[in-house]
């Protein structure tokens, strides 16, 4: 019976695997004729790229369809309730995105698991509650140990908060990039009511949820990974302060550096390095995120550019192992930024 079940739940995950993204590839595509062919850009601009959702401008002008000075090709064109395009000209443009939007769904989830996880865990700290408080204890138990006792030495008391909301923050926009869309498959879902005619028409409210929970991946935007890697290198330089004072200034530089040499190696120690460092993290958790959705896209668009569903089978196959590689290296990318922060941090406390 437990065979079975497994059986059963790998392939309802695979239905459902394939009708998010088939959902992806039909959305573009709708509207164009076979003559036109398969654009495989649409569909990666479609699930990569970001783009603007509710309005948010300061200072700006409205400028409606029809109007002097619309731009119908300007990339934050809105619709009011009326169905009339517009979009916002000067002023500064702050406008609530895609990715935006999935990064409160993250937090939403986090605070859903570690508010109550910390609730019972405080209530009486020695006792084993459940399974739930003993996983969430197990992670932060692993993190403290060996991510940042190990590496701050006896001084990491003061960074926890920090590590553990980077890890779990990564972690959690990580895997909800990985979980299909549940905004599209709920506009799908309702579009097929419709089709059948048991509604009359998709609620505007559902296109909204739909947009809002699109799927995209927050670490897979290089504005989110540098932003990440801004606030370590400010703790970066925050540490080196606060441990050596400004001495630090003098003491980047390593004993028995010739003199010489000493202002070209000032300038590699003291500001190119770091910064270096926080390039390093912001391109390699991009990267990582960004590959397998570009894979898992290529492999799922060969069943649409061959037009033919012989080659699905193989398609479809060949992206799920590609996906659950991801959720391992999901878990893998939080784990190796948080792990880095912390030997970053550590190096600065001390002179060298």
């Amino acid at each position: 019976m437990e065979n079975k079940s497994k059986y059963r739940f790998f392939l309802s995950f695979l239905l459902v695997f394939s009708l998010s993204f088939t959902n992806v590839f039909a959305n573009d595509s709708e509207g164009h004729s076979s003559d036109e062919g398969f654009d495989f850009s649409e569909v990666m601009a479609h699930h990569l790229g970001d783009a603007p959702i509710f309005p948010l401008n300061f200072g700006g002008t409205i400028v409606m369809e029809g109007q002097s000075g619309f731009d119908a090709e300007n990339h934050d064109v809105f619709v009011n309730h009326d169905g009339v395009k517009y979009h916002y000209v000067g002023g500064l443009d702050l406008h609530i995105t895609k990715r935006v939007t999935m990064m409160w769904i993250a937090c939403f989830f986090m605070f859903l698991i570690f508010i109550p996880a910390a609730n019972l865990i405080s209530k009486n700290p020695k006792k084993v509650h459940n399974k739930f408080t003993s996983g969430v204890e197990a992670f932060v138990s692993y993190l403290k140990e060996n991510v940042v006792d190990s590496s701050l030495d006896h001084h990491g008391h003061s960074y926890y908060h920090y590590i553990f909301s980077l890890f779990f923050f990564i972690l959690f926009c990580n895997l909800f990039g990985l979980i299909p869309s549940v905004g599209e498959l709920t506009v799908a879902a309702s579009d097929g009511l419709v089709a059948l005619g048991l509604f009359e028409h998709t609620p505007h409210s559902l296109h909204t949820f739909g947009e809002i929970w699109s799927g995209i991946t927050p670490t897979g935007d290089i504005s989110v990974t540098l932003s990440l890697a801004s606030i370590t290198l400010l703790t970066i330089y925050g540490t080196a302060f606060s441990y050596q004072g400004f001495s630090f200034v003098a003491h980047a530089v390593p004993k028995g550096v010739p003199l010489p040499l000493w202002p070209l190696m000032w300038v590699l120690e003291f500001i190119v390095t770091h910064i270096a460092r926080s390039f390093a993290l912001t391109m390699r958790l991009l990267a990582n995120m960004t590959a397998g959705h570009v894979m898992i896209l290529a492999l799922l668009g060969f069943i649409f550019m061959s037009e033919s569903w012989m080659i699905a089978p193989v398609s479809v196959l060949s992206s799920v192992l590609i996906y659950f590689l991801e959720l391992l290296v999901a878990l893998l990318q939080a784990f190796i930024f948080s792990l880095l922060t912390t030997v970053f941090i550590g190096t600065v406390m001390h002179r060298h």
